[in-house]
């Protein structure tokens, strides 16, 4: 009996050390959503508006790494619908192919015209694109040459490099998806 109760004592403290981490994961998440948005106004004052007339927004903090012939990137970030103020957290990965070398630290911010949108984007979530890019940046020397392009008709995204070097030319995959341990 003594050695069930112990049992039973782990699992809990192992479920309430999880729903820690988990909370403690979305407010970093959350933290670095609102200093995404900060860097967004900063670089371009109108998309203040732009996300405030949106349906929703989704804010990721990526990093790319590219080397010779290949491309990959990963990170997190959270998706907000601006008319119920539900958030879905979510996760991405990247893969492509292409000439690059480099590292870089960059956001993404993706803004969604309408409903539909937003809810293809957040259980579906895939894009393909060709990427050209040049950026360098390091703390706040240097800078980069990214602004929003419509992704597909209602959503339009904005790529902002905040650390790093890269010089790239690739075809990549992206899949943005639920984040299952933090939804």
């Amino acid at each position: 009996m003594q050695i069930i109760k112990i049992v039973l004592s782990m699992l809990l403290c192992a479920s309430l050390s999880y729903a820690e981490s988990v909370a403690d994961k979305r407010k970093a998440i959350n933290t670095e959503s609102q200093e995404t948005l900060a860097m967004l106004y900063k670089a371009y004052p109108s998309s203040k508006n732009d996300i405030k007339q949106a349906y929703g927004y989704a804010t990721f903090s990526n990093i790319g790494v590219n080397l010779i012939f290949l491309s990959a990137e990963g990170g997190s970030g959270v998706t907000v619908n601006n008319k119920t103020s539900k958030k879905t957290y979510m996760k991405m990965a990247s893969g492509g192919i292409g000439i690059g070398l480099g590292v870089k630290d960059f956001r993404a911010i993706f803004v969604f015209d309408n409903k539909d949108v937003l809810e293809s984007f957040v259980n579906n979530g895939w894009e393909a694109n060709a990427q050209a890019d040049a950026a360098a940046k390091s703390d706040s020397k240097g800078g980069s040459f990214e602004g929003a392009v419509t992704v597909q008709p209602g959503m339009r995204l904005y790529k902002l490099t905040k650390n790093g070097l890269a010089l790239q030319a690739t075809i990549q995959g992206t899949k943005y998806w639920k984040d299952d341990d933090l939804n």
